[in-house]
């Protein structure tokens, strides 16, 4: 496999120093990208450069995941208005600990391949660095009018809002290039890779290198990626999709990339997985014969969430998605848990009602318009059963007098009340 042009047919490739892909066919090359730790689990916004150092290991080449202790400490002006809030160590190795759990499922750290994936922390070798030494030893390298003429820099200083940028931030370019020298010194690492706002962080490296050690390094960037519409991708209204099960549901997860446009699918297919160009093809052939049927959707959503959450959390959004538009059962309702349950029916109208009343059983027709006010009348309640158009957990009600008990519970608190095809009311017992 040819890493760069596997990236160059999945759209993965902004812009790379020449020699990069004669450097990659030569031999096996050390590749990193720098990983954001200012949370503890990523978000769908770091997995485009996930998937680029899970391509270079399905290449052969080892990737280099390097978590920014130090830099997170910082905060990296690229594409910022304002400074972040700066991080403290204790929080730093917590999240640097949750984030390695969450890329071992797109890299192979543990085998004895030589191309095995190796976590570091920028962190362990800055720590002890004194800021007259990095001044004396890195600092005078690189002139201030080179450091000034990067794009992330002038935006910062020349942005309409601007307030300006503080010397630590300036300085983050310095120690990105350190972290680059560092890994080609330790870990022979030759080429770094990062999103195209990265650039300039990435060949200030470059260029430390060949200033201090007449070393030769490469850089490849891809493009930022945006929604077809013009729109910051990765985003809903509730904000980030995190890899996180506690921050995002595998339910919202993968109802996200399910209810991507087809055009905006026909790009995240290519990116988000390792997919061939010929499945891909295949898949792109069906949706443009049965465009409904949505099979680049479909297919997208399954291999990403399988990957980040595990099959098992795939079929239980499957059945989720089943009960929400109609197709459910009363089996896979019960079998929800309570977060999934939550997250398929977030914003629906809730009442609630005493747990200790359902004990012994109570009518249908009473729990729903006095217990719990479902319905605004007795009349009203009567007339849809017999319409047919009530269900208590997936099932049909079919008389007034039926007996609601504890038993009915979903997650032991739960009744899911359904008038029509589309309103939806949850019940939570208390």
């Amino acid at each position: 496999m040819n890493f760069i042009e596997e990236l160059r047919w999945r759209g993965m490739i902004h812009d790379m120093f020449p020699g990069t892909e004669e450097q990659l066919q030569k031999e096996q090359t050390s590749a990193y990208l720098g990983i954001d730790p200012t949370a503890d689990s990523l978000h769908i916004g770091h997995l485009v450069g996930v998937m680029m150092l899970r391509h270079l290991q399905l290449a052969g080449h080892r990737p280099i995941a390097l978590i920014g202790g130090a830099t997170g400490m910082i905060g990296d002006p690229s594409m910022k208005s304002a400074e972040r809030n700066l991080l403290d160590e204790e929080t730093l190795r917590h999240n640097q600990a949750c984030i390695k759990k969450q890329l071992a499922k797109f890299l192979d750290f543990d085998s004895d391949a030589p191309n095995a994936a190796v976590l570091v922390n920028n962190y362990d070798w800055m720590k002890d660095y004194s800021f007259l030494g990095f001044i004396r030893d890195i600092g005078k390298h690189i002139t201030v009018n080179y450091m000034m003429a990067k794009d992330s820099v002038k935006k910062r200083l020349n942005g309409e809002n601007s307030n300006g940028m503080s010397f630590t931030e300036f300085s983050y370019q310095l120690l990105q290039g350190y972290d680059y020298l560092y890994l080609y010194r330790h870990y022979g690492c030759r080429l770094q890779m990062g999103g195209s706002d990265q650039w300039g962080n990435i060949t200030t490296g470059t260029e430390l290198i060949r200033r201090m050690d007449a070393g030769e390094a490469y850089a490849l960037v891809c493009p930022l990626i945006t929604k077809a519409d013009g729109g910051k991708f990765g985003k809903t209204e509730s904000g980030n999709v995190w890899l996180d099960p506690e921050r995002t549901s595998p339910y919202a997860f993968y109802q996200f990339w399910l209810n991507v446009n087809d055009a905006d699918a026909a790009r995240y297919i290519k990116i988000f997985t390792t997919l061939t160009q010929e499945e891909i093809s295949e898949l792109e052939a069906k949706q443009a014969a049965a465009p409904h049927e949505r099979a680049l959707q479909k297919r997208l959503a399954e291999e990403i969430t399988v990957l980040v959450h595990g099959r098992e959390s795939y079929d239980a959004a499957v059945a989720a998605s089943a009960i929400l538009f109609g197709q459910g059962t009363h089996e896979q309702l019960q079998s929800l848990d309570e977060a999934t349950l939550l997250s398929v029916f977030e914003g629906v109208p809730q009442f609630e009602v005493a747990k200790d009343k359902l004990q012994g059983g109570i009518k249908i027709i009473d729990l729903l318009t006095e217990d719990a006010a479902v319905f605004p009348s007795k009349g009203e309640l009567r007339k849809l059963i017999a319409a047919g158009g009530v269900s208590l957990n997936k099932e049909k009600v079919t008389s007034t007098d039926d007996l609601i008990s504890t038993e009915h519970l979903i997650a032991d608190r739960y009744l899911l009340v359904q008038r029509g095809k589309k309103n939806y009311y949850l019940v939570l017992a208390k």
